[in-house]
């Protein structure tokens, strides 16, 4: 990972299970993530394979979502469905939170 980065942020998850997982570097001086964004970080392991943690934005703050320790080579595919179905249920209540909202709006009127 390059210097000042605290991680990947997760930009889009293919739904296709070899589907790429596209990311953009996470600055580290980024006060924490935003609402359902995924941080991914990854770092070498002993004795071989990559140790990769993803943690999750909440309106509040950031929590451990999951962590894979020693993890082949070929990681980006190992959690690749976790996180995709991760981005699914938070674009769900996001949309069912800004329907509940106009709900509300809605019957103040």
């Amino acid at each position: 990972m390059p210097d000042g980065v605290s991680g990947a942020l997760v930009q889009r998850v293919s739904a296709h299970p070899d589907g790429p997982l596209d990311i953009t570097w996470h600055a580290a001086e980024t006060p924490r993530l935003p609402l359902g964004r995924i941080r991914l970080r990854w770092e070498p392991a002993s004795p071989g394979g990559w140790d990769v943690t993803a943690h999750l934005g909440l309106a509040t703050t950031e929590v451990h979502l999951a962590s894979w320790p020693a993890a082949p080579d070929n990681w980006p595919r190992l959690i690749r469905p976790t996180v995709h179905e991760v981005v699914g249920l938070c674009a769900a209540l996001t949309f069912a939170t800004d329907a509940l909202d106009l709900s509300n709006r809605l019957a103040e009127v």
